[in-house]
């Protein structure tokens, strides 16, 4: 049987009738940049998260970059980020002239390892970014304790987390501010490009939806420099949608988590869940020695699967100026070699489950 990584199509399929009737209702206004498609959409985000302000930007990355320069990062400054993570953060960072700090990664929760933080601080520190990567919060209470009355900020990359807790609060929502993103892969995710920061600020909020908009709060008035990021009407009515059918397909995802760490923990390391965190399961992520003989079974069998990420950033050519060599961060770059990432997207049926689990303990036997 194929099993595809993920398959959006069949997402589609089974929401049409509204997506259809959403996104003709934006083409039928008129209104396709910002408006009120856009404002709905932020109001009910910002409910759902617990957060003062949503403000829709046009990507993930944008969410980060936007945070970014919302908190006034200069050249030279410093951001500490972990380094076993997509390059979204480190790039943002590097765009913004400022220096990239990576630190190492917990080999259970795949997050920073926060006890690496404290060493990585220098003077010139201004930001910490933790990724809470593939579903599950990293420790942002003790990265705030370790910040402590530094005058640096907490930004939440939240791109794979949106509908997890973290002690009782949604993510990404203590840390000054969160990023999210709406890639269509994602647990929420829109028809094309499409991201969010989420805070409590008024000060924060309006230097980002000033920056979003060319700089400008009033038409033709520009009191700083800004830039084009605006979330599309149409990808704002579809998040609309699937914002309401969030929670449950989280559920499903776990339900299918539940079931692999079953069948596969006497075989592979399988996803630790930490406590007072609610893991959503964006990627059900294993880890063996020999992974790359499993991907190779897998691939016989027709069974998706993919490695998030194959080579940690510090070891990225461009990232080759920053003087990282290998061996600098060990559990990371173990990790690299050992991750492989398993079909979980809430429309597999009980049949595709089946096959991923026979697909996966067959290897073994």
């Amino acid at each position: 049987m194929n099993v595809p990584l993920v398959n959006l199509a069949r997402q589609y399929q089974n929401i049409k009738p509204e997506i259809d009737e959403a996104t003709s209702r934006v083409l039928q206004s008129g209104r396709f940049i910002l408006g009120k498609e856009v404002e709905n959409f932020e109001n009910a985000l910002a409910e759902y998260m617990g957060t003062k302000h949503a403000i829709a930007v046009a990507s993930g990355t944008d969410a980060l970059l936007l945070s970014l320069r919302a908190i006034g990062l200069k050249p030279d400054d410093e951001v500490i980020l972990p380094t076993f993570t997509f390059v979204s953060p480190a790039e943002v960072v590097a765009l913004m002239g400022a220096k990239v700090v990576f630190v190492d990664s917990e080999r259970d929760s795949f997050n920073i390892d926060v006890s690496k933080i404290e060493s990585a601080v220098t003077p010139k520190t201004r930001a910490v970014i933790p990724v809470h990567l593939y579903g599950q919060s990293a420790d942002v209470d003790e990265i705030s304790e370790i910040i402590g009355t530094r005058d640096l900020y907490i930004i939440e990359d939240g791109a794979q987390c949106v509908g997890s807790t973290y002690k009782g609060a949604k993510v990404p929502t203590r840390g000054h501010l969160g990023a999210m993103s709406f890639f269509p892969t994602k647990n929420l995710g829109c028809f094309g490009d499409g991201g969010a920061v989420l805070t409590n600020s008024d000060e924060l909020a309006g230097e980002l939806r000033a920056i979003r908009s060319h700089g400008s709060s009033r038409k033709y008035e520009h009191a700083k420099l800004g830039t084009n990021s605006r979330l599309d009407a149409i990808q704002a009515a579809i998040l609309s949608v699937k914002l309401k059918y969030l929670d449950e397909w989280n559920g499903r995802r776990r339900a299918t988590a539940k079931r692999y760490s079953s069948e596969f923990s006497s075989f592979v390391e399988v996803p630790v869940i930490l406590e007072e965190r609610d893991h959503i399961f964006h990627q059900y992520t294993i880890k063996l020695k020999d992974r790359d003989k499993l991907i190779e079974h897998l691939k016989k069998r027709d069974i998706g699967c993919a490695i998030h990420y194959p080579k940690p950033l510090h070891l990225q050519p461009a990232y080759s100026y920053l003087g990282y060599k290998e061996g600098n961060f060990p559990v990371s770059e173990a990790l690299s070699k050992e991750v492989l990432s398993l079909p979980i997207y809430p429309e597999l049926t009980e049949a595709e489950i089946d096959a991923v689990i026979h697909g996966v303990k067959s290897y073994f036997k």
